[in-house]
């Protein structure tokens, strides 16, 4: 069993994120760049005016639909969390200051990426039973490549449904009960000795996901447009206060950044063993664990959106990497540096980093409070995006009276995961998520025709429309 776990947690972890995901982000990144005409540069401020511009009018949305907003919450859902508050901090720790470069590059390739898993969702969608519209990398595989490609479509489901259970739940409840047990312990120290503790907040967080997940679509879109907007606008206030009260700092902070991304030791110094392919790996990595560009994962929420063509659609995946790395990655990182807290290079940390730059600001427990309120919630939305993602992956593979079972399942997991140490499932998990890749990259790559297709088109009779207007 030892042997198993590390070949799975070691050497396949290695070959999904390092060999796979990492290269074929950047490939991929630059091919559908230039194939695009740089859609996500050229069209950058198309796609803010129809995501940010649009995304608070109000619209409706059919039986079986969301709207866009909800769509875009749903899969900022489980984009949005641990991955850009501890990710973050873990990229500046074990790749150096010069990790937020190659984030920020990532970042930029995976726009296109995330619009085109996201314009082949809608592409290749189709009604189920119940009148859903659902859709994914399972479907573009197998509405896109043909039946012949089926079993690829059956790999990438399994690859998340697996990963469901981990990435998506066990590791985001277990989180969200160290969260609660370390704010409360920071006025009664005894409170997390309890035992009964970790259950009472997992029977009572199984509770809350049941009653959103079993309304289905349309109940974890009403949640997650409330939730998700709520606190990434809470969090991004916190960190702009603490970068202005450094804000001499600021010059300093984007040096050492971008010295670092290609001589980590002239900022860090030799003894702390950064090299480049640590600033390069880790900036890469964490990129693509906290947007999940090329993973295909947001693209089954986006599916079920009411819009009005593939590339209107496919825009909320530019506008989507957009705020959650560049935005949101950015600014913890910026707060990590600018407040001049001390890292310990080489050393993986959890939530420490960010908040003792909080701490500069708003003192110790006010921000223990802030950064564990901020965890449960964001962890507690991607527990809701997740449990999509599995549903649909489940619907796909066995039909639809495989739903119900699996979202039990599921609720009875995150009990599980609130009781249990789960460093090992963690690991494991975060395999099976880079494996998604896979596949996802197969149909990416080959139906890439399609999406420089529908993108000349969509935006050929934009211009002519502009023209037509302008000329008028």
């Amino acid at each position: 069993m030892q042997a198993l776990y590390n070949f799975v947690a070691g050497t396949l972890n290695t070959v999904a994120w390092i060999y796979i995901l990492l290269p074929c982000v950047f490939v991929g990144g630059l091919y559908y760049t230039i194939g695009s005409g740089g859609v996500q540069f050229r069209r950058f401020g198309y796609a803010m005016k129809n995501t940010l511009g649009k995304i608070f009018q109000k619209s409706d949305a059919g039986e079986g639909e969301v709207t866009p907003l909800q769509a875009v919450t749903t899969a900022l859902a489980g984009t949005v969390g641990t991955g850009n508050i501890v990710g973050t901090s873990q990229a500046i720790a074990l790749g150096g200051y010069g990790a937020i470069f190659w984030l920020w590059l990532a970042a930029l390739l995976g726009m296109v990426i995330k619009y085109a898993e996201v314009t082949l969702s809608i592409r290749y969608r189709e009604k189920d039973e119940k009148g859903d519209w659902v859709g994914g990398p399972m479907y573009y595989i197998k509405n896109g490549l043909g039946q012949k490609w089926s079993w690829l479509a059956i790999l990438f489901c399994c690859f998340a449904v697996l990963a469901s259970f981990g990435i998506g739940n066990m590791s985001q409840a277990n989180s969200i009960n160290g969260s609660i047990k370390g704010a409360v312990a920071a006025f009664a120290p005894d409170f997390a000795d309890i035992a009964a503790v970790d259950w009472v907040i997992g029977i009572a967080l199984a509770v809350l996901t049941a009653g959103v997940l079993f309304g289905g679509i349309k109940r974890i879109g009403s949640v997650t447009e409330r939730l998700i907007p709520f606190m990434s606008i809470l969090y991004i206030v916190f960190t702009l206060i603490v970068i202005f009260g450094n804000i001499s700092m600021v010059g300093e902070c984007f040096r050492k950044i971008f010295v670092a991304a290609f001589d980590p030791q002239a900022v860090v110094g030799a003894g702390s063993g950064i090299l480049l392919k640590n600033a390069i790996v880790w900036g890469l990595r964490r990129s693509a664990f906290s947007n999940e560009a090329g993973l295909g994962s947001a693209p089954i929420a986006h599916a079920a959106a009411n819009c009005e063509g593939p590339v209107q659609q496919g825009i909320f995946g530019i506008f989507e990497v957009f705020v959650d790395t560049i935005l949101i990655c950015s600014l913890t990182a910026l707060s990590i540096i600018i407040s001049g807290v001390d890292v310990t290079f080489g050393e993986k940390p959890g939530s420490e980093l960010i908040t003792s730059a909080f701490s500069t600001i708003f003192g110790t427990k006010a921000s223990a409070l802030f950064i564990a309120f901020a965890l449960m919630m964001f962890a507690y939305s991607t527990i809701l995006g997740w449990s999509l993602y599995g549903t649909r992956c489940v619907q796909y593979l066995f039909g639809m009276k495989a739903v119900r079972p699996y979202q039990i399942f599921f609720c009875i997991i995150i009990v599980v995961g609130c009781v249990s140490p789960i460093d090992a499932v963690w690991d494991i998990a975060d395999t099976f998520n880079g494996l998604m890749a896979i596949p996802n990259f197969i149909a990416l790559f080959a139906l890439s025709p399609v999406v420089f297709k529908l993108t000349k088109e969509h935006f050929a009779e934009v211009d002519r429309l502009k023209a037509r207007d302008h000329a008028a």
